[in-house]
């Protein structure tokens, strides 16, 4: 393997927090070490209190982040409240916070809801970019059409076509890599429409993260293409937050 491939610059799906069903230890130190072990330097990490619990204390929790190297602060609202979502959305722009993790399944949220589709609207007028679990052939209905920029952190190898029909004609579109373990899952995607739709993922600590780095390491892209999806695309995010 190259020395260059290595280093993941960045991965776009990170938590921490409480996990009761689990003997976890998902701490931001926790999840620092694992990063380290793994030779990921950076992480763009939501907190699992404003996923599952209570939004507005998980994303002061999730600020904590700031004070850590190798962290980006995600922020993180109830959709099923959309007012109070709203408002949240607001607090979050406010103190800097660009990037906006959605829970849609999580919180049993369905694909057509007018809830969703208003949050998406909210924060696409905000300048954020979306972070989103939840099955692609759902969950790109109440992305599409408004000019979002998007990760869907939960492409699996089996959606590839219909992801890239979908990044075709939105700009804004994204996959995560953790999913896409095919033999030439990652390949064919950058293939038919760039690189630059496709970022790492992990979701550390919650998944093991050696089969998605290896699975990037190894990936069959050229130099650019590589450095493209272990943090160029995340990066650009962060660079042109507006």
């Amino acid at each position: 393997m190259p020395v260059e491939r290595q280093e993941i610059d960045l991965d776009v799906d990170v938590l921490f927090g409480v996990v009761p069903s689990r003997r976890l230890d998902a701490s931001l130190e926790a999840v620092a070490e694992l990063h380290k072990r793994h030779r990921i330097r950076r992480g763009l990490v939501c907190s699992l209190r404003s996923a599952l619990f209570d939004a507005c204390t998980g994303n002061d929790e999730m600020r904590k982040a700031r004070e850590r190297a190798g962290f980006v602060p995600v922020g993180a609202v109830d959709v099923r409240d959309a007012l109070t979502a709203e408002a949240e959305i607001e607090r979050l722009v406010a103190s800097g916070v660009r990037l906006l993790r959605l829970f849609p399944p999580e919180q049993w949220v369905e694909a057509d809801s007018p809830g969703l589709a208003h949050l998406v609207d909210v924060a696409v007028g905000h300048g954020m970019v979306l972070l989103t679990s939840g099955d692609l052939s759902s969950f790109w209905r109440p992305f599409a059409g408004r000019g979002a920029r998007v990760c869907f952190l939960d492409v699996h190898a089996y959606r590839v076509a219909d992801f890239v029909v979908l990044a075709r004609r939105e700009p804004g579109f994204v996959a995560s890599t953790r999913m896409l373990c095919g033999p030439d899952s990652i390949e064919r995607i950058a293939g038919e429409v760039g690189a630059h739709h496709l970022a790492y993922g992990s979701r550390a600590p919650l998944h093991d993260v050696l089969p998605s780095a290896l699975r990037l390491r190894t990936a069959g892209l050229d130099d650019r293409e590589w450095r493209q999806v272990a943090g160029g695309t995340a990066a650009a995010w962060l660079a042109d937050p507006a």
